[in-house]
């Protein structure tokens, strides 16, 4: 059981069609396998739209980010660029970065596309530029992790990412599943070791 006092990781998504909201728990299950850590589940609103869902975690807010200790950044990719409500969101998060706030905390993204080629990799590459003007420490995914070799599906050492089809009706496949767990347990072994 991890104290109400232990520090958390902010796994923070978008989803429209629920496959990033799959990875978003997935990374959460590896950040609580860590003795110490513990996951905060947020998401953010549609644009025009900020009826929280009723089925859903509660939307993020500038004091959930203060008080991270680490942070998982997720969106479904858009024309190789992260979805507009969380860009909208963390374009407002100014005020942290003109205090410092996250500098120094460690980040990883992950991402869904509709296409095998759909931009994975430029949506998580877009999406850790927000986060190094913040002065956050990137965690990738590293090749020890041998699913980045064997998976035909999603998987990138800048992050997890899932092949969901046009439907966005393909299930997360076992390497990636994997992949989404070792990230999460991979940012959690970093943000202790960072906070001692």
């Amino acid at each position: 059981m991890v104290a109400a006092s232990d520090p958390y990781i902010l796994v923070l998504y978008y989803s429209a069609g629920g496959s990033v909201r799959r990875m978003a728990e997935l990374i959460a299950e590896g950040v609580e396998r860590v003795p110490g850590a513990q996951a905060r589940i947020r998401t953010v609103a549609k644009i025009n739209d900020a009826t929280p869902a009723e089925d859903g975690p509660p939307h993020c807010d500038l004091k959930d980010l203060e008080d991270c200790a680490g942070l998982a950044l997720g969106s479904p990719t858009r024309f190789g660029n992260m979805a507009a409500p969380l860009k909208a969101f963390i374009d407002g998060t100014g005020p942290l970065w003109m205090k410092g706030t996250l500098a120094g905390k460690p980040a990883c993204v992950f991402t869904s596309t509709g296409s095998l080629h759909g931009g994975q990799e430029t949506t998580l590459l877009s999406m850790m530029l927000p986060l190094l003007h913040h002065g956050m420490l990137i965690v990738g995914l590293p090749y020890s992790n041998s699913e980045l070799n064997a998976t035909r599906s999603g998987g990138t050492p800048y992050g997890a990412s899932h092949f969901a089809g046009i439907a966005d009706d393909q299930p997360i496949s076992d390497a990636e599943r994997t992949l989404c767990v070792a990230q999460g347990k991979r940012l959690a072994e970093i943000t202790l070791k960072l906070a001692i």
